[in-house]
């Protein structure tokens, strides 16, 4: 269907068109073109019609898709873990005001930059990077691409664990009714069986099964799982804190603790919980910008998507602190809130079985409806989860397929290399808990490399050039903007990183030691990838692939105004035409100048 007939001047852009003729779609699928078969001189222009190829039907599709990008088990699982692991005695309420902070001075910023580069370039983050920086520093933005590409390997075990409990919710007669019930049915599974092999694999065969029938599926899908999983988990939400002592819980989340205000861990455990919220510094965004069209109000997306997620984090965290102070409470009145907390770090190493261990515990009390609930919940966070997958898994592709690697063949590596590696988390939780530390406070590297790419352009340029001049449906971004991202966002990586590498060197006697949990692990796991990348650079470099890919890139290049620039296009209007109506390829019209 066409939206929009735009054509460029084919004497000035010949060159910027064929490239665009070779952009490969989700699916593989060539995009097709507009073909100018007139010169700028003539009175009339002859086009040879196609569709439009667009990843995205709607502007609802667009926030959903986004936000099923987004929202999934790091909403319901990961936050809930992460501020039960960051608690104390006193209280959670410090962590909530880090984590609501970085939002805005953090994670939006940098939002903003994802969206704007991947629709002004149409590029994947690592030939994005190329366009600004050159060949040689395809490794900058690969290493965005490696520390999602690590968070896929991992992410299936945990959809697979949602596979379980939603099968445990169908095939058993009752949900489990108290903490030990809960704990030790993830006990048995996650930590002593390989049906966690079994589940990840399955997920990942379902990831493949979606990603076979393309992603105009997924935003269908998403228009109906996303809103039905929201709603689900508001009706949790209401019924949590209606339940007796969960005001003790409430009370619990919003009691602050300063002094912990002083500790480096809780600062970027915060910032990498949120980045792994919103997806910033990912390169998820970036790589759903690039089927987005000048049109899309990226701005707005960037606010708008990541306030949402993380509200979905908050009810996600207040229903679980709520049932699990209400469930002990009543089974022990005289317990203490600082052995409440313990009891939540300790389901399953790094908290990873809270989340799983007390949603049915919450659900039991419902009986048969309770099971249909718990079910549906697992259900659906499946859904959003493989959403999220996917928008992990595209990310990878994408930069595969501009290295002329076949759609096919590029979701098959991604995703059997992501089966494969992600064997040890199935395995060993232990495992698992060091992968997501590792690579989500390497996210922190990845913010830092977007400001990066905006300083070095400028931020004032990149903001008038990529965003403002670029937007024709969206609210002028602010010059605000301009110091947050080119000085307070790259500050607050630099910091929180070289504060939390202190503070590990100074207190663990055997920060030097590999271990799980260890400094010189994460590190080492860090040093190792950007090895790997800077030889495969060089490689890409040395046999010309990189500058075949930059060739044939498409979009627009931010050194080159003649590729995005109003006045080199002219507009046409067409005779008798409804520019809605559906035409086949073989299809030609006849347009005039005005």
């Amino acid at each position: 269907m066409i939206q929009s007939l735009n054509v460029m001047d084919n004497t000035k852009k010949s060159d910027n068109m064929n490239h665009n003729m070779d952009k490969l779609d989700y699916n593989g699928n060539s995009l097709q073109y507009p073909e100018v078969t007139s010169s700028m001189s003539s009175s009339s222009i002859k086009l040879r019609v196609t569709a439009e190829k667009s990843m995205f039907q709607s502007v609802i599709g667009e926030i959903i898709s986004c936000l099923g990008g987004a929202v999934g088990t790091g909403n319901i699982w990961r936050f809930p873990r992460i501020l039960a692991s960051n608690s104390n005695s006193i209280g959670a309420l410090t962590f909530y005001l880090i984590w609501i902070l970085i939002l805005f001075l953090w994670s939006i910023p940098v939002l903003i930059v994802e969206y704007s580069l991947g629709r002004f370039t149409r590029n994947s983050v690592p030939l994005a990077f190329c366009k600004f920086f050159g060949e040689k520093f395809f490794w900058l933005g690969a290493w965005m691409v490696s520390v999602v590409f690590f968070l896929s390997c991992y992410y299936p075990v945990i959809l697979g664990w949602c596979i379980y409990y939603f099968y445990i919710s169908c095939a058993h007669s009752s949900l489990p009714e108290t903490e030990e019930a809960g704990l030790a049915i993830f006990s048995n599974f996650a930590e002593h069986s390989y049906w966690p092999v079994f589940t990840q694999f399955l997920a990942v065969a379902l990831s493949g099964v979606c990603l076979a029938g393309g992603v105009r599926w997924i935003e269908k899908a998403n228009i109906i799982l996303v809103p039905l999983l929201l709603s689900i988990i508001l009706f949790m939400f209401c019924w949590a804190i209606t339940r007796q002592y969960a005001e003790v819980g409430i009370a619990f989340l919003f009691t602050p603790s300063w002094d912990s205000l002083l500790s480096p861990t809780l600062w970027i455990e915060a910032a990498g919980q949120n980045a792994f919220d919103t997806g910033s510094g990912m390169g998820i965004m970036a790589t759903y910008s690039t089927f987005m069209s000048r049109d899309s109000r990226i701005v707005s997306y960037s606010f708008l998507v990541p306030i949402l997620n993380n509200l979905v984090s908050l009810y996600g965290s207040i229903t679980i602190f709520s049932t699990v102070f209400s469930t002990i409470i009543q089974t022990n009145p005289t317990i203490t809130r600082s052995a409440i907390v313990r009891i939540m770090k300790t389901a399953g190493t790094g908290s990873t079985g809270l989340t799983f261990t007390w949603i049915p515990v919450l659900l039991s009390k419902f009986g048969l409806f309770g099971r249909i609930l718990c079910a549906s919940f697992f259900l659906c966070l499946v859904f959003a989860g493989i959403s999220s997958l996917l928008s992990i898994t595209q990310t990878g592709v994408l930069a595969m397929k501009e290295l002329n690697v076949p759609h096919r063949l590029a979701v098959s590596i991604a995703l059997i290399a992501s089966a494969l590696i992600g064997l040890p988390s199935a395995i060993f939780v232990d495992f698992l808990a060091n992968q997501d530390t590792t690579w989500g406070y390497a996210l922190m590297i990845s913010g830092f490399l977007f400001c990066l790419l905006v300083i070095i352009y400028g931020p004032n340029r990149y903001r008038q050039v990529l965003i403002n001049d670029f937007n024709t449906n969206d609210c002028h971004l602010s010059v605000l903007w301009v110091p947050l991202i080119g000085f307070l966002v790259p500050l607050q990586s630099i910091a929180l990183l070289s504060w939390w590498i202190y503070q590990c060197v100074t207190t663990d006697p055997d920060w030097l030691r590999l271990k799980w949990t260890s400094l010189s692990t994460t590190l080492l796991e860090w040093f190792l990838s950007l090895i790997i990348l800077l030889i495969l650079n060089w490689i890409l470099y040395r046999t010309n692939i990189l500058s075949e890919a930059l060739k044939h890139s498409g979009g627009c290049d931010p050194y080159n105004p003649a590729t995005y620039e109003n006045e080199d296009e002219f507009t046409i209007k067409c005779n008798n035409i409804n520019i809605k109506e559906e035409y086949t390829e073989s299809d030609s019209i006849i347009c005039t100048r005005f």
